[in-house]
């Protein structure tokens, strides 16, 4: 079940290709700083990039705009109440940029499972009753490794990981793990690192939860 080394991954961040989803294999693939991410036609492939996309909580930058939207209570936030349900939003909404086919059925399952065990959780943002956004990932304590968001209401994702950002720096959470880079997280903060910086601060944060 071991995987190669990531400093074996190729130029695009591409480190193993095959195997599986089970709960082993996924929590031993984020706890090395790997993560899956295909399409539904192809074999399971396996991730390490250099750099890599982080945001350090206590560098979360926030909006004018969206000081406000927090100040207003326009929208509420709560935490793994419909687990499943943004999943599957976050596979069916658009994003501009972004591919959400990568949210197979098989990723879904696997996921769930990993929810129903403590590990996976979910975000989600209301509206007037209404779920209008919403975030799940990893959470390894002290570090949390995001997946992917959805919004639809503008706004809701952005206050979604926000909202979990402070809460995370709250409770002492060293990292949030974004992955890639992309236009909307740079603008809440987050920032790319080297690899190795990445990999140093992971195993150091696991290690001192154990």
């Amino acid at each position: 079940m071991e995987f190669p080394p990531v400093e074996a991954a190729n130029e695009d961040g591409l480190l193993a290709v095959g195997g599986d989803l089970s709960m082993e294999r996924l929590l031993l693939a984020y706890k090395n700083g790997i993560f899956p991410w295909f399409n539904d036609d192809s074999l399971i492939l396996w991730w390490s990039p250099d750099p890599r996309m982080v945001l350090f909580p206590k560098k979360l930058r926030i909006s004018k705009s969206m000081r406000k939207i927090l100040r207003d209570d326009v929208f509420e936030l709560t935490q793994n109440m419909c687990f499943e349900k943004v999943m599957e939003l976050c596979g069916k909404v658009e994003r501009s940029g972004q591919d959400g086919t990568w949210i197979t059925p098989e990723m879904k399952s696997a996921y769930t499972e990993l929810h129903k065990a403590g590990w996976a959780k979910s975000y989600e943002v209301w509206e007037n009753g209404e779920l209008v956004g919403g975030l799940y990932g990893v959470d390894l304590g002290h570090v949390f490794c995001g997946e992917s968001m959805f919004s639809l209401k503008p706004n809701a994702s952005k206050f979604a990981f926000i909202k979990m950002a402070l809460g995370l720096e709250q409770n002492g959470y060293a990292l949030i793990d974004c992955q890639v880079h992309t236009d909307h997280l740079e603008s809440l903060g987050a920032e790319l690192i080297p690899r190795n910086r990445f990999m140093k601060i992971l195993k150091r944060q696991l290690g001192a939860g154990q």
